[in-house]
């Protein structure tokens, strides 16, 4: 179990973290395996994937000692929330932000990403603790949201999602997300090629630096 502020650095640093989404257990992992061998190092299991808690504990070891963060997603509430933890989740991320289960994750030292909409949720989130806030829907906004929401909180460091993919990740990251949470563009399988999610990690991971060079030379000029 890593501390909470490795897991957060990591996230921020590779600037993805993948949501796994699928229909079974057995795709579930066989997606992390992809997701893996294309360079993701943050991978969320959603509690919609059957036998999520069992997900979560088999990835732990498959990948234990490796620089890999397995999270628990979509989880609603600290009862779920313990369950993934004690399955070996590192972090714990919500498409909704709730006060008992950020109360349970700052028990374990464990991260919690809730999902904001407003600047009041995004507000209580951090009063509770959240040192990363999933903005969601991301759909529902531009990246433009990014400075208007950081003006008069400066210290914040958001996570668009819904809506992010290969499509627009270079402007979200240009315009100030510390990272990305992407699923379905990125796990989507065709006729068994895994292989193409592994492709799509690698451009993925490829427009987050170029968005971050393309910042700092902004900067620097």
């Amino acid at each position: 179990m890593q501390n909470n502020k490795d897991v957060i650095e990591s996230i921020i640093d590779t600037g993805v973290v993948a949501i796994i989404r699928t229909g079974t257990a057995e795709e579930a992992v066989k997606t992390a395996d992809a997701l893996v061998e294309g360079g993701i190092t943050a991978l969320e299991v959603t509690y919609s994937v059957p036998g999520a808690t069992e997900v979560i504990r088999e990835l732990g070891q498959r990948y234990s000692g490796r620089n890999l963060y397995i999270g628990a997603g979509t989880v609603l509430d600290p009862e779920t929330a313990r369950s993934a933890i004690l399955a070996g989740a590192e972090y714990i991320i919500a498409p909704n932000f709730d006060k008992a289960t950020a109360e349970l994750c700052n028990r374990y030292q464990i991260p919690y990403i809730p999902g904001c909409f407003t600047v009041t949720e995004i507000a209580r989130a951090l009063e509770a603790g959240c040192r990363l806030i999933k903005l969601f829907p991301a759909s529902a906004f531009t990246p433009d949201i990014i400075k208007a929401i950081c003006a008069p909180l400066p210290q914040v460091r958001l996570v668009p999602t819904g809506g992010v993919g290969l499509d627009n990740a270079f402007q979200w990251i240009k315009a100030g997300a510390a990272a990305l949470g992407v699923g379905g563009s990125l796990t989507r399988v065709t006729g068994g090629r895994y292989d193409q999610v592994s492709e799509n990690c690698r451009k993925l991971i490829r427009q987050v630096r170029e968005a971050r060079n393309n910042k700092q030379e902004i900067k620097n000029s």
